[in-house]
């Protein structure tokens, strides 16, 4: 998804395909002869992206095999941006997966960084591979990110990934004798997606709700903890009507059942269940659709029981705008989300931070 993004946005901006071969053929020409030395000297882009390929190829020879594909992703990418990252090639190992650190681009009040993992012993990495929001970049100030699967090797089972983070305080990033330390905890694979499944219910044979609950949205609730809910007209509201969670009446995909189903004050609430939400990022999303093919328009919201135990439940209820009366004329289909793996560890690198002008 990532990669066609940019494909689309940088189709008139390409880098010459004599640049990017020049780098190959270097890097292969280095491999033969490793005692050449890099000049740190950054004219030109062939000069910069020759001297990154130079580090990374000099510097751990597993890598030097991935160079020239990692730089040719580079350019796929992001063509008008490539030749301004900076050579890092810090690495670590845990639990038998290698991350590298590969390059960095830091400008202005953002970093790019771009990031491997190698699964050195099985098959832990795959090309669904999501570093699940468990990365970060230790630097002294606010910011968001965002992190995207941008390639992926199968033959080295290496996923290659690419990591924005913008400053928030609008004062950019000092990169003056800084440094940085970016981390990750947790490696999400083999996932499964299903999309746009036939929920077998019969919506006309839905009726009132008969067990409610009000959820305060400004405190925690003895039984059930409030995180999250859409605004109604343009409000959040200060309390949410939820369903009481019962048994399951309907199986979406494994660790996660619909518990709840019926009407409130004429309106269709659905309410899931999901078991492992925060270990196999486990999530879903309904569509209500009329006669003529159009999606009907949701609000929703989040709740838990059991917060901070071994025993957590995540709930989340669809609230559809569709009255009993008109039910009849509506299908229901159901997506499922979930991942077959999460591998955990402590992969750390520390490296120094270099703004694309001090090169």
């Amino acid at each position: 998804m990532f990669e066609k993004a940019y494909k689309s946005m940088n189709h008139k901006i390409t880098a010459a395909p004599e640049l990017i071969a020049d780098t190959i053929d270097l890097t292969n020409g280095l491999k033969r002869k490793p005692h050449i030395k890099a000049k740190p000297i950054f004219h030109k882009p062939v000069a910069v992206t020759a001297a990154i390929v130079l580090c990374l190829a000099l510097a751990t020879p597993v890598l030097a095999v991935n160079v020239p594909a990692i730089y040719e992703l580079m350019y796929l990418v992001s063509p008008a941006v490539a030749q301004y990252f900076i050579p890092v090639h810090e690495s670590c190992e845990d639990n038998g997966i290698r991350m590298d650190v590969v390059s960095t681009y830091i400008h202005d009040d953002t970093a790019q960084i771009y990031v491997t993992m190698q699964d050195l012993t099985g098959d832990r990495v795959d090309a669904t591979a999501d570093l699940f929001d468990s990365y970060s970049l230790h630097i002294p100030f606010d910011s968001i990110s965002h992190c995207e699967r941008v390639g992926f090797d199968e033959t080295t089972r290496t996923a290659t990934f690419l990591i924005t983070i913008s400053a928030m305080d609008g004062k950019g990033i000092n990169t003056k004798g800084g440094k940085a330390t970016f981390s990750v905890r947790e490696i999400l694979s083999h996932k499964v997606s299903k999309e746009k499944i036939p929920i077998s219910l019969d919506l006309t044979a839905i009726g009132e709700a008969e067990t409610i609950y009000t959820i305060d949205s400004s405190r925690h609730d003895d039984m059930y903890t409030y995180v999250g809910g859409s605004s109604v007209d343009g409000k959040f509201p200060d309390s949410y009507t939820v369903l009481i969670p019962g048994n399951s009446v309907y199986l979406l995909g494994e660790g996660m059942d619909i518990t709840g189903i019926g009407f409130v004050n004429d309106q269709l609430h659905i309410q899931v269940a999901t078991h492992d939400k925060l270990t196999l990022d486990t999530h879903e999303n309904f569509q209500l659709v009329d006669a003529n093919g159009n999606d009907v328009y949701y609000n929703s919201i989040c709740f838990v029981e059991g917060m901070g135990t071994n025993n957590r439940i995540d709930y989340q209820e669809f609230i559809f705008n569709v009255s009993p009366e008109k039910i009849g004329s509506y299908k229901l289909f159901g997506s499922y989300y979930s991942s077959g793996m999460n591998t955990k560890g402590n992969w750390q690198v520390t490296f120094p931070l270099i703004g694309s002008s001090e090169k």
